[in-house]
């Protein structure tokens, strides 16, 4: 294969397998990011939401081919699809080094359900119910999002090659 494009999911089926496994690890991470939130101690589960997103989006990007360092490895008009092609279905965290204030401007776009999470916490236990509630499905949700992002990439890129 062309160099960089092992890396990619190579079939159909392929990126198809590859994305359900992917959602699996975002189902996983969302519950512990859900039961980290149920801990009655304000700014935990926003320290923890960030470093489990981190690694999430790194798994992902990696899982798909898609990381800097792996798109880097393409040929330069494919490295520019594959950009273009993460900016078209807004996958702002695609192909990026994931940093701090990346993950932090992606969760501040959930910034009112992480507000009405640190609310909830007010109210004993039923607070820390909804909290985690809040949390799992903001988590899965922003990450559902990411993979799916990655799906798109990757078959615009193989689209562009003709295959």
């Amino acid at each position: 294969m062309d160099n960089g494009w092992e890396l990619l999911p190579y079939s159909s089926d392929n990126i198809a397998e590859v994305r359900e496994r992917c959602r699996r690890l975002v189902r996983r991470r969302a519950a512990l990011a859900a039961g980290v939130s149920a801990v009655p101690i304000p700014g935990i589960d926003i320290v923890s939401d960030m470093k489990l997103f981190t690694q999430l989006i790194e798994e992902v990007n990696t899982a798909f081919g898609l990381t800097p360092a792996q798109i880097e490895r393409l040929q330069p008009k494919y490295r520019l699809i594959a950009y273009e092609a993460a900016v078209s279905v807004g996958g702002m965290l695609v192909g990026k080094l994931i940093t701090r204030d990346l993950v932090f401007k992606l969760l501040a776009k959930s910034g009112k359900k992480l507000v009405a999470r640190q609310a909830s916490k007010i109210v004993p236990l039923a607070g820390q119910v909804a909290s985690a509630a809040i949390g799992f499905f903001a988590f899965r949700q922003i990450g559902y999002q990411h993979v799916d992002a990655c799906v798109k990439v990757v078959e615009e890129l193989w689209a562009a090659k003709g295959r």
